[in-house]
């Protein structure tokens, strides 16, 4: 019983306490509306999630270790039984093995390589908008970064992928993607500026996708850039990406998401996106 008190107390004081991760009025150009009370379960909800996950991790993590060490334990009880001629015959046979993996694992990347590669002239261009990190605390922008390294993994696995672009890339987005490993050579286009400078020439052809578009897209149209708003905010800001494309004077339609999928909040999954944009 006096556990359970503890613990009732610890998410008491993590309720109380989550206003101190909301940005402060000076990271942006005006100050976020306060949480509500379900916002802060659900944000608490999510912390207590990454922390199991966490913890899952690392006990894989472990699992792998020792099953590695049970393995070269086994490897090394065999070679001990045998005679000298059959112990290299074992070890030239596991070199052979070693070689086949990494040559087919070269393949498949070069494979990926070129097919990123060539999505860059034929490939359905897609925009990522990362203007509204100052609207986000640090853990909803590395939720967002982890959305984004997955969409880039799934992208790069499709037999036709799409060209991502991250446009608005500066400040702790940028720091924390430069984190993640291998993002450098990743084969996207990466801008600070916004997607309407960096695409002025194009701006007839940008469609904001946004759930609060009128406009149901059936199909994908290769001539346009379709926009993502990269935003996780537990829905505090409602209707800012529909109203941005309004102010910028560009189109705007929705993905039949809820045709396909039940969602429980009204963004756009990066990760839906790319599938509907290779597959639709």
């Amino acid at each position: 019983m006096e556990g359970d008190a503890d613990a009732a107390q610890n998410d008491q004081n993590a309720v109380q306490n989550l206003s101190d991760l909301q940005p402060s009025p000076s990271q942006g150009d005006q100050p976020p509306p306060p949480l509500s009370k379900n916002a802060q379960k659900k944000l608490l909800k999510q912390k207590k999630y990454e922390a199991k996950k966490a913890e899952k991790k690392a006990l894989i993590k472990e699992q792998k270790k020792r099953e590695a060490e049970r393995k070269r334990k086994e490897w090394e009880e065999a070679l001990a039984g045998v005679s000298e001629e059959e112990r290299l015959k074992l070890i030239e046979s596991r070199r052979e093995l070693r070689k086949e993996r990494m040559e087919k694992r070269s393949e498949e990347r070069e494979s990926k390589i070129q097919r990123l590669t060539g999505a860059k002239t034929h490939g359905q261009k897609i925009v990522i908008d990362l203007e509204f990190s100052h609207l986000m605390t640090s853990s909803e922008i590395h939720s967002l970064v982890q959305q984004i390294m997955y969409c880039y993994a799934v992208n790069g696995r499709c037999p036709s992928p799409c060209h991502l672009w991250l446009t608005g890339c500066k400040g702790e987005m940028e720091n924390q993607l430069q984190r993640l490993p291998g993002f450098d050579k990743w084969i996207i286009e990466k801008e600070s500026r916004s997607y309407i400078e960096a695409l002025e020439d194009e701006k007839e052809n940008l469609v904001y996708l946004t759930a609060d578009a009128e406009k149901e897209l059936d199909e994908l149209d290769p001539q346009k850039l379709y926009i993502v708003g990269g935003l996780v905010d537990r829905n505090r800001w409602k209707g800012l990406t529909m109203k941005k494309a309004q102010e910028q004077g560009i189109q705007t339609a929705k993905l039949p998401i809820g045709t396909h999928l039940k969602m429980s909040s009204s963004q756009v999954p990066l990760t839906f996106l790319t599938h509907a944009a290779t597959n639709l």
